[in-house]
């Protein structure tokens, strides 16, 4: 029904963007009615003529049975489904990607395969784990908007007729435990294809964990890591570490506000209301919590969605209103009426917290003294990293923070008091990170600039962004660059990794010796001896060590990336 009104305005405008010329449009109504048709989709399709040939491919339509197989877990469609129809508002983004090359991807996630699969969704039904879930529908959704070839494998007998060689996929996003299957399912291909991989990986892999015998000789051997990729290849639900790529997921509130819903989910319907809901679907989280809810609960009322079994004795205060385990839906009409989302400490790191300042609730949560860590705390022992947690949720104390986050001591009446007294109006806030577009935007720059597959060194970002740093004794470059408001970014160390840069910064080097070791380069002021990298894989944002300082490569927070057709627009990683 707009294809004359659009066809009258790009006889008047046609010159006022270069996009259109790109596109063949000359000012002539034939040019103009084949970019309406095959382009913008204002106009019919004209069958049977085909007047140019362009290097796009055509929009991707919403079918997310061409994107899923068969045999995905039950649980698995309505996500994904709903995570689609939620990116649809940015296909306008589409146009600015068409000349990106389609590709084939292959998701695996081996979490959700057999009898770990099953014990997945029983965990589901009990109040059990969902970021690892929303992520990997987030990632469905956004590479099925950016337009790529999709196909879902969720058991290890279609995995191997899937991974058949030669292998036809671009890229294959797995988990640790698909690393495992797919070995199995590639036999000595496996190593051939490894650049191919992309590992979701919630809580990161630094570079000392994950070349094998380094991490052996040198006590970093886990359970996890010791798989020998290229560091960013891991990829993250929050930017833990630099070293590897920041995935994220999309925010619900995010994406539900770009959506015209059903009155009952518009957040104008709601009223915050004078309550609390507590983080913690599981009754074992609220051990030893009861003092530290009851402070909360003499000043708010307080709601909790926890999953209890009959008969069996709770370790939920007998003054917290429970709702029992909510869908998704209904624990959203929850957070809207709240004002306040209650960390208890644990679980670690997941979505949620997002989500509710998304919806305008602060987050008030427990601090660590002393952080937790794989040296004192069973969740994170094993886990390869070496990051020390301040808090139940890191990245909302530290890039968030006030008046949307609030870290307290859970034994300090006092501490807890001031702080509800304090959160009195939120207003809504999500990180552009965790936006549709800056998931989109994300998942696009690496998908167009990251290449693991070749031996020359990296050129994304550009040289022109380094910002060289030499840090105090004992502080890792992550901190290095993060007390300048700087983001250290590895893909540029090995600019530094040449005799030069100690020069550079008047340095005076005795001894200059090539070594492997995720500490350097670095500079040790006894013996003046200055080391430089001779394993790429171990350049290493996250190495500290007392004796050393880290020679670091940093740049500003926000690096700029130009899409096709498109001013510069942000690739957020902070």
């Amino acid at each position: 029904p707009m294809c004359a009104e659009k066809v009258e305005f790009l006889r008047a405008r046609w010159q006022s963007d270069p996009c259109y010329a790109f596109y063949g449009v000359d000012g002539s109504i034939c040019s103009i009615l084949t970019y309406l048709s095959h382009t913008e989709d204002f106009c019919p399709p004209k069958h049977g003529r085909d007047h140019f040939t362009l290097p796009w491919h055509p929009k991707p339509q919403f079918n997310t049975q061409k994107v899923l197989d068969t045999n995905q877990p039950e649980y698995y469609n309505p996500i994904i489904r709903l995570r689609c129809r939620e990116y649809r508002v940015t296909l306008y983004l589409n146009w600015l990607l068409v000349r990106c090359v389609v590709l084939q991807v292959l998701l695996y996630p081996g979490a959700l395969v057999g009898s770990a699969g099953q014990r997945f969704q029983a965990m589901l039904e009990q109040g059990g784990p969902l970021g690892e879930l929303v992520q990997w529908a987030d990632l469905s959704a956004c590479l099925t908007v950016l337009g790529h070839n999709l196909t879902f494998s969720a058991s290890q007998s279609h995995l191997h007729r899937s991974a058949s060689l030669p292998l036809t996929f671009d890229l294959i996003y797995t988990d640790y435990h698909g690393l495992a299957h797919l070995r199995g399912a590639m036999g000595l291909a496996f190593q051939h294809y490894q650049c191919r991989f992309r590992v979701l990986d919630s809580f990161g892999t630094e570079p000392a964990f994950n070349l094998p015998g380094y991490a052996h000789r040198h006590g970093f051997s886990t359970l996890w890591g010791s798989w020998g990729l290229q560091p960013r290849q891991y990829m993250t639900m929050f930017p833990h570490t630099p070293d590897n790529s920041f995935l994220g997921f999309v925010s619900e509130e995010a994406a539900a506000n770009v959506e015209t819903l059903e009155d009952e989910f518009q957040p104008e319907c709601y009223k915050k209301d004078r309550i609390a809901v507590v983080y913690g679907k599981q009754d074992y989280m609220w051990q030893g919590k009861s003092e530290y809810v009851k402070v909360i609960s003499e000043e708010i009322e307080t709601h909790a969605t926890v999953y209890q079994l009959s008969g069996r004795r709770s370790n939920l205060p007998t003054f917290v209103k429970n709702h029992g385990l909510l869908t998704q839906h209904r624990f959203l009409q929850l957070l809207r009426k709240a004002k306040v989302f209650v960390g208890l400490g644990f679980p670690y790191e997941g979505p949620a917290p997002i989500e509710a300042i998304a919806l305008g609730c602060a987050f008030l949560q427990p601090r660590f003294q002393p952080p937790h860590s794989s040296d004192n705390n069973d969740f994170y022992r094993g886990k390869p990293t070496t990051r020390q947690i301040s808090s139940q949720h890191p990245y909302a104390e530290e890039f968030i923070g006030k008046p949307h986050v609030w870290t307290v001591d859970v034994t300090n009446k006092t501490d807890i008091q001031l702080a509800l007294k304090a959160i009195l109006s939120t207003e809504p806030f999500t990180p552009q990170e965790f936006t549709c577009m800056g998931m989109l935007e994300r998942v696009h720059g690496y998908i167009t600039h990251q290449s693991f597959c070749s031996n020359s060194v990296p050129t994304w970002p550009s040289e022109k962004v380094l910002r060289a740093h030499l840090g105090p004794l004992g502080q890792s470059c992550v901190s290095v660059c993060r007390r300048s408001s700087l983001l250290c970014e590895p893909a540029l160390f090995h600019h530094l990794n040449i005799p030069q840069a100690f020069i550079r910064l008047g340095l005076g080097c005795s001894t200059t010796v090539e070594e492997a070791n995720h500490l350097v380069p670095s500079y040790t002021p006894w013996g003046r001896h200055c080391g430089l990298q001779q394993e790429p894989l171990l350049f290493s944002c996250a190495g500290s060590d007392p004796s050393h300082r880290r020679l670091c490569p940093c740049r500003i927070q926000e690096l700029l990336c130009k899409l096709p057709n498109n001013p510069l627009v942000v690739i957020s990683n902070s």
